[in-house]
């Protein structure tokens, strides 16, 4: 059935049509070199984004130099899973019966990727997920995107895995092998075109930090963290600066009013903490090649960062990347702040451990899986 499908425009000598649908800022990361790989090629290729994320969105199709031809515009105040859900579904439904796409190509696990699979498949329109089958088996650890990431691998004609841990998630899951594909990560290729030249930063903030002194990138976002977690984060992550006079932090603090509260009250009057907005990509690509090591509860970051050399503290109980943290790149240490404090010190004081975390080789790809991806879909159109 899926070969049929994809094949069935060739037969009547048409281009293919792709549909490239994405919403928010790792999306948009991670989707930039394919949708620049697939520009000039034998098929007909649209970008529509959600905007699930307006402002952060809109500075990665900037600096990628992406248009979208259709923007769906759905991000609300105090937006809920459900409001978005339902948004986008009913304005996909419109633009997917106009187009009549032969394949939606979708990325990650956000409720734009669930959406857009969702709707794809309701019109009987073959699906490619890029970063499938992550997974953690906690169906609320991290919440939503976990049961996403599942649903979507469900619903989806084509697995492009970063890894081979992936591919094996997928077939435990009894989805075909042959359509399964190890690719690479796409946000490798992204950080090394991002980081290929010297840039200064936009955010002038960033100019007054010290990078003589051993600074770390911080971030927190993730949902299951919100509340009291957040908190205690935070407060380890000050007494880890109050503690070290070498260290300085810089912490691009989410829009989420949950987390921007939090870290004003236990972090704003800390003068040597950096509370920033959030980072332009091309900002947050060339502070990674400066800062001493990275503390998150990130994603994308476990998998941009050791590509640097740079160690990750991942501020999270599961993660679904555990490549990083087998080939020594990344470490889990949960939410415990004492715990916290005392793995962001090892890695201050002891480099023996941050050299051999440094070092390690990073599983996640060597920058050609946008390439890789668009092979395959040409392959499947006979392009």
């Amino acid at each position: 059935m899926l070969n049929g499908l994809l094949l069935k425009s060739n037969t009547t000598m048409k281009k293919a049509k792709i549909l490239s649908i994405f919403g928010t800022r790792p999306e948009a990361i991670k989707m930039a070199p394919v949708i620049k790989k697939l520009e000039g090629k034998v098929v007909e290729h649209k970008v529509v984004v959600t905007a699930q994320h307006r402002e952060l969105l809109d500075q990665v199709l900037k600096f990628f130099k992406i248009k979208p031809d259709y923007d769906l515009g759905v991000m609300m105040p105090e937006q809920t899973l459900t409001t978005i859900s339902v948004d986008i579904l009913n304005k996909l439904e419109r633009i997917l019966e106009y187009e009549k796409p032969d394949l939606v190509l979708i990325q990650g696990d956000t409720p734009t990727a669930f959406s857009a699979a969702t709707a794809a498949f309701y019109q009987k329109i073959p699906i490619a997920h890029i970063e499938a089958g992550l997974r953690t088996y906690n169906k609320y650890d991290p919440f939503p995107e976990e049961m996403n990431r599942q649903l979507i691998d469900v619903l989806c004609d084509i697995y492009f895995a970063h890894t081979e841990t992936a591919k094996d998630n997928l077939l435990r899951e009894n989805h075909p092998k042959e359509n399964i594909f190890v690719t690479g990560n796409t946000v490798i290729d992204a950080l090394f075109l991002a980081t290929e030249k010297e840039r200064k930063f936009l955010d002038k903030s960033l100019n007054k930090v010290d990078f003589r002194k051993k600074v770390i990138l911080v971030t927190t976002h993730r949902r299951e963290n919100w509340g009291e977690t957040i908190e205690k984060i935070h407060k380890a992550i000050k007494e880890v600066v109050d503690k070290n006079p070498d260290v300085e932090v810089i912490f691009p603090v989410h829009p989420n009013p949950k987390i921007k509260e939090s870290a004003n009250k236990v972090l704003g009057q800390n003068k040597r903490v950096y509370l920033v907005k959030p980072l332009d990509y091309p900002d947050m690509s060339a502070l990674l090649k400066k800062v001493y090591f990275v503390m998150t509860d990130s994603g994308g970051l476990q998998e941009e960062a050791p590509a640097l050399g740079k160690p990750v503290l991942v501020l999270r109980r599961t993660t679904e990347r555990p490549e990083g943290v087998i080939a020594g790149t990344a470490k889990l240490i949960g939410v415990d702040p004492k715990k916290i404090v005392k793995e962001a010190n090892i890695l201050l004081k002891d480099k023996t451990v941050y050299q051999k975390m440094a070092k390690a080789i990073n599983p996640y790809g060597d920058g050609k899986a946008s390439g890789r991806i668009v092979k395959v879909i040409l392959k499947k159109f006979n392009a």
